[in-house]
């Protein structure tokens, strides 16, 4: 099953970029062996609209152009469902022995989520209630999807 990532908003260069970086790249590497790959992070530019309903729905209709026919979006939204590691890594591992080809998961803009996305959705999940910065946010999902592949393979990266 293919995992990607779908952001609003460009990496700029230095140490968030190359932290989440070496984190997609340990997942790239040890995915493949339990069904799990990295297909890749599509960034978009923030829409330059007059008013957020707008640049919500223009960045909406770019995420639907990168997400695949039948495939699986996630959306991450601090409204969402909160789960732990081993949740997650469940929520992927159950979507992969579902037979399930890839999944997008997505991080919104400045503005937040177009509201047809949640309708769309397959999840909408948290990563804590604060509101984080897409830098911050992109580290950490690349780390849990890593972590999801350890947990998932029974390696020891991942101790409670």
């Amino acid at each position: 099953m293919r995992v990607g990532l779908f952001a609003v908003g460009r990496l700029k260069s230095g140490p968030e970029k190359d932290l989440a970086a070496r984190y997609f790249d340990r997942f790239a590497k040890a995915g493949p062996a339990i069904g799990l790959e990295f297909s890749r992070v599509v960034e978009v530019a923030e829409s330059r609209a007059s008013n957020a309903d707008t640049r919500k729905r223009e960045e909406a209709a770019m995420l639907q152009k990168s997400l695949a026919d039948g495939g699986i979006l996630i959306l991450l939204d601090e409204r969402g469902k909160a789960l732990d590691s081993e949740g997650f890594a469940n929520l992927l591992g159950n979507y992969r022995d579902q037979g399930k080809r890839e999944i997008l998961i997505a991080i919104g803009g400045a503005d937040g989520l177009d509201p047809a996305l949640y309708d769309r959705a397959d999840a909408t999940l948290c990563l804590g209630k604060m509101t984080w910065p897409h830098q911050l946010v992109r580290t950490l999902i690349a780390e849990q999807l890593y972590r999801a592949v350890t947990i998932l393979s029974g390696h020891p990266y991942h101790r409670v």
